[in-house]
C-alpha cells in the first residue's frame, strides 16, 4: 500500500496541523462527560493507591493485597455508616422532601416571591436535563439509573487503574514524543502528589463539618439535623459554592421555626465555615495547591457554564490539576535534574514519580 505523501510546503502542514487540533478539540468537547468520569475514576484511583500504601507501611503487605484491604476498608466504612445513619438519614430526607412546598413558601415569603416552589422545580429540571452521559446512548428513562450506572463505572474504572497504574502512566507517556516524555512524567507525579493532598484534606474537612454541623444543628433544635449535617459534609467537596448550597436548606428549616431560629442557624453555619478555613485547611492543604478563593470560585463558575453539574463537583480539583500543569509544563517550575533516563522502550520516568506507584 503506497504511503501518503508528505506536504513540504509550510503553509500546507500548518493547514493539516490547524485542521488536526480543530477536530481533536471537537472530539474532545463532544466526550466531556466521558473525560469527566475518567477523571473521576483516577481520583478514587489515587485514594485507593494512598490507602493502599499506608496499609503497606503498616502491615508489611504490598501488591494487590494490601490495594484489596484497602477496598474493603472503604466498603466496610460505607456499609458501617449506612447501618448505623442510613436509615435514620433516609427518613430526615423523606421529612425535607415532604416539608418542600412549605420550606419553599416560607423562604419566598421571607424574600418577597410569588411561587418559589414553581422557580425551584424549573430549576431543577434545567439542571438534570443535561446530567446524563447514557441519556442518549442507552436509553436509561430516569436520572437516578444513569447516575448509579456512572457511579458504576467510576468505581471500576478507580480500580483497575489503581490495580495496575504504572501500565496506564507509561502507555499515556508512550504516545507523546520522546523529548517530552521527560517533563510529562514530573507534571504527573507533581499533580498526583498535589491531588492527593487535596482530597486528604476535603475528607478531613467534610468529616469536621458534617459532625460539627450535626451536633450544633442538634443543639438548636433544628428538625432533620441528621439529614442537614450530611449534606453540608457531602457539599463540603465543592469549596466555596457547597457550604452555600448547603446552608440554604438549613435556614429554611429554621425559618419555618422561627426567625430567630434561621439567625442561630447561620450563624452556626458562618462559625463553621471560620472554624474550617481558619483550622482545618491550612493544617492540611499548606502542602498542596493554594487555591485563591476567587480563583476556586471563577473556576467553579466556569466548568459549571461549560461543563453542567458535574463540572461544578469536579471543578475544585480539576483547577488544582491546571495549576500543576501550568506550573509545571508552561512556567517550568521543577528540577529537570529530576528527570531520569528509562531503559530502552520505556518512557522516561520521574525521581519524585512516587504518588502513581502501585
Amino acid at each position: 500500500m503506497p504511503a501518503f505523501p508528505k506536504p513540504t510546503d509550510p503553509s500546507a502542514r500548518l493547514l493539516l496541523l490547524a485542521a488536526a487540533l480543530v477536530v481533536a478539540g471537537l472530539a474532545l468537547w463532544q466526550l466531556r462527560h466521558l473525560l469527566l468520569l475518567i477523571f473521576a475514576a483516577i481520583l478514587l484511583a489515587i485514594v485507593l493507591n494512598s490507602l493502599s500504601r499506608m496499609i503497606s507501611g503498616s502491615i508489611g503487605i504490598n501488591g494487590p493485597l494490601s490495594l484489596a484491604i484497602a477496598v474493603v476498608a472503604i466498603l466496610a466504612c460505607i456499609t458501617g455508616f449506612t447501618l448505623l445513619l442510613g436509615s435514620q438519614i433516609a427518613g430526615e430526607i423523606k421529612q425535607l422532601a415532604e416539608r418542600a412546598p412549605e420550606l419553599a413558601v416560607s423562604v419566598g415569603n421571607w424574600l418577597g416571591l410569588e411561587d418559589p416552589w414553581e422557580w425551584l422545580e424549573q430549576q431543577g429540571r434545567r439542571i438534570f436535563r443535561d446530567l446524563s452521559l447514557l441519556r442518549g446512548i442507552s436509553g436509561v428513562s430516569t436520572v437516578v439509573y444513569s447516575v448509579l450506572i456512572e457511579t458504576l463505572i467510576v468505581v471500576a474504572g478507580g480500580i483497575y487503574l489503581a490495580v495496575r497504574p504504572r501500565t496506564y502512566h507509561d502507555g499515556f507517556l508512550g504516545l507523546l514524543p520522546k523529548a517530552w516524555r521527560p517533563r510529562a512524567a514530573i507534571s504527573i507525579s507533581e499533580a498526583a502528589e498535589a491531588l492527593r493532598i487535596w482530597l486528604l484534606g476535603q475528607f478531613v474537612a467534610m468529616i469536621a463539618v458534617g459532625a460539627l454541623t450535626t451536633l450544633g444543628l442538634m443543639a438548636l433544635g433544628i428538625p432533620s439535623a441528621v439529614a442537614l449535617g450530611f449534606l453540608a459534609g457531602l457539599l463540603e467537596f465543592v469549596p466555596y459554592v457547597g457550604p452555600v448550597i448547603s446552608f440554604a436548606p438549613a435556614v429554611a428549616v429554621g425559618l419555618a421555626e422561627g426567625p430567630a431560629k434561621a439567625g442561630l442557624v447561620l450563624a452556626l453555619y458562618f462559625a463553621i465555615q471560620q472554624a474550617e478555613g481558619l483550622l482545618i485547611a491550612p493544617a492540611i492543604q499548606r502542602k498542596a495547591v493554594d487555591l485563591a478563593p476567587a480563583l476556586a470560585i471563577f473556576a467553579i463558575i466556569a466548568f459549571g457554564v461549560l461543563l453542567g453539574p458535574m463540572g461544578v463537583v469536579l471543578a475544585a480539583p480539576l483547577t488544582v490539576l491546571s495549576v500543576v500543569l501550568v506550573r509545571t509544563l508552561w512556567l517550568q517550575e521543577d528540577d529537570d535534574s529530576q528527570a531520569v533516563e528509562a531503559p530502552a522502550g520505556r518512557p522516561g520516568l520521574s525521581k519524585s514519580d512516587r504518588p502513581l506507584e502501585g
